[in-house]
C-alpha cells in the first residue's frame, strides 16, 4: 500500500479553504486504498502530538504561541525530532505541501529533499497575501519572496488549485506543471431547497474588507429601501464583524457568525443568490462550489480563479469590484426570475461535471505517479 504525506499549516476544525482541501483530499486517497499521513501545526497546544487509525496518521508539530493562529512558527524540540524520526520510518512514497509560505510546507519540502522523496507543492493563492496594511504588507511580501526562494529548490513540481494560481507562480520564475482544482464532494446528500416569498442573499467567508463585504452590505441597504421581500445572511467571523454589526442594523440583515459546514448547508438551502465579490485575487473559492452544488445563483468578481468557475451570464454573473456594479447585479436577479433560475441550473451542472473530488484526486494520483 502506497503512502502519501500531506503537509498543511492547519487542518479542520480550523476553518479555511486549504484546511477543507486537505480534509477532502485525505478522505479521497484513503477511499482509493492509500495510506495518508497529515502533518500540521499544534496551534491549539494539544497534549497528544499524534493521532492514528488504520490508514491515517495525523502529526501536530509544536509551535510557539506568537502568530500561531495565522503563521505558526515551528519549534525544534524533542517532539519535533520524534515526529521526524517517525516520518523517516514511514516509507513515504510522495509528499504534498500546501502553499509556499507556511513553515509546515518548508518543513515538508526540506524533509522530502533530504530523504529523496518527490515533493509536490499546491499553490492556493493568486497574489501576495495581504494584511490590509501597506507597511506591514511590504515586509510580509519580501518574507514570502524569501520563503519561495528557499522552497522552490526543494520541490519536484508545482501545481495550482486554479490556472490563476499557476500563473501567479510565474511571478517567482516558477513553471507550474498543471492544475489540481479545488473541488467538492458531489456525492453528498443535498438538502431539499426551501422556498418562501423572500429573495434570500448569502455571503459566507471571512469578514474582512478584502472580501468585498462592505460592498455587499452597502448594496443591500440601498436595495431594501426599494424591495421589501429581500433578506441578507452574513456567515463568518473576522476583524470587521463587530464593526459591521454596529453599522448595519436592519431586520433584513442577519449576522450568523462562524458556522460549521452542516449548519452552513442549512442556509444554502434557503438561499437564492450567493454573493462572493472579493476585491483581492482568490485561488478557487470552495464556497462558490458549495453554492453551485446547493442550487444557488452566484454573483462574483473577476478575481483569481473565480472566472474559471463562473462564466458571465451563462452560469453566474461577474461584476466589477464596486458597490454600484454589485448592486445592479443583485437588482437584476431580484427582478429577473428567469435569468436567476437559468444560471442556477447551469452552475449546478458545471460544478458536478468539472469540480468533483473524485476526479481531482484521480488526476493528482496520476500526476504524482502513484496511479
Amino acid at each position: 500500500m502506497k503512502t502519501i504525506a500531506i503537509f498543511s499549516g492547519y487542518v479542520l476544525p480550523h476553518l479555511g479553504g486549504v484546511e477543507r482541501y486537505t480534509d477532502n483530499l485525505t478522505r479521497e486517497f484513503i477511499n482509493k486504498g492509500y495510506k495518508v499521513i497529515v502533518v500540521t501545526s499544534n496551534y491549539l497546544n494539544e497534549k497528544d502530538y499524534v493521532k492514528k487509525n488504520e490508514n491515517y496518521t495525523l502529526y501536530k508539530l509544536p509551535v510557539y504561541n506568537i502568530f500561531k493562529n495565522r503563521y505558526p512558527i515551528l519549534k525544534n524540540n524533542k517532539i519535533a525530532k520524534r515526529i521526524i524520526e517517525e516520518l523517516s520510518n514511514s516509507k513515504i512514497d510522495s509528499i504534498i505541501v500546501n502553499t509556499r509560505f507556511y513553515l509546515t510546507s518548508q518543513f515538508g519540502a526540506k524533509f522530502g529533499k533530504k530523504k529523496g522523496i518527490p515533493v509536490y507543492l499546491i499553490e492556493h493563492g493568486s497574489n501576495y497575501v495581504t494584511l490590509d496594511n501597506k507597511f506591514i504588507d511590504f515586509f510580509a511580501n519580501r518574507y514570502e519572496d524569501f520563503l519561495t526562494f528557499i522552497i522552490k529548490k526543494r520541490v519536484t513540481e508545482f501545481f495550482g488549485v486554479s490556472r490563476a494560481c499557476g500563473e501567479w507562480l510565474k511571478h517567482f520564475k516558477i513553471k507550474y506543471s498543471g492544475v489540481w482544482y479545488n473541488s467538492i464532494d458531489t456525492k453528498q446528500k443535498i438538502p431539499k431547497k426551501e422556498t418562501d416569498k423572500n429573495i434570500n442573499f448569502l455571503y459566507a467567508g471571512r469578514l474582512i474588507k478584502q472580501k468585498g463585504v462592505d460592498n455587499i452590505l452597502e448594496s443591500f441597504c440601498e436595495l431594501e429601501k426599494k424591495y421589501k421581500n429581500i433578506k441578507l445572511y452574513i456567515a463568518g467571523a473576522g476583524s470587521e464583524l463587530e464593526v459591521y454589526k454596529s453599522k448595519y442594523k436592519s431586520d433584513s440583515i442577519e449576522f450568523l457568525g462562524k458556522l460549521d459546514y452542516d449548519n452552513l448547508v442549512k442556509y444554502y438551502s434557503k438561499t437564492n443568490v450567493f454573493l462572493y465579490p472579493p476585491l483581492w485575487p482568490e485561488g478557487l473559492p470552495t464556497s462558490i462550489l458549495e453554492a453551485g452544488l446547493m442550487s444557488c445563483a452566484v454573483i462574483g468578481t473577476d478575481q483569481g480563479g473565480i472566472k474559471e468557475i463562473i462564466h458571465n451570464r451563462k452560469n453566474g454573473l461577474i461584476v466589477k469590484p464596486t458597490k454600484e456594479s454589485l448592486k445592479d447585479a443583485m437588482q437584476e436577479l431580484i427582478d429577473n426570475k428567469e435569468l436567476r433560475e437559468k444560471i442556477t441550473k447551469k452552475l449546478n451542472e458545471t460544478v458536478k461535471k468539472d469540480f468533483s473530488w473524485d476526479n481531482t484526486s484521480e488526476k493528482i494520483l496520476e500526476d504524482i505517479r502513484l496511479k
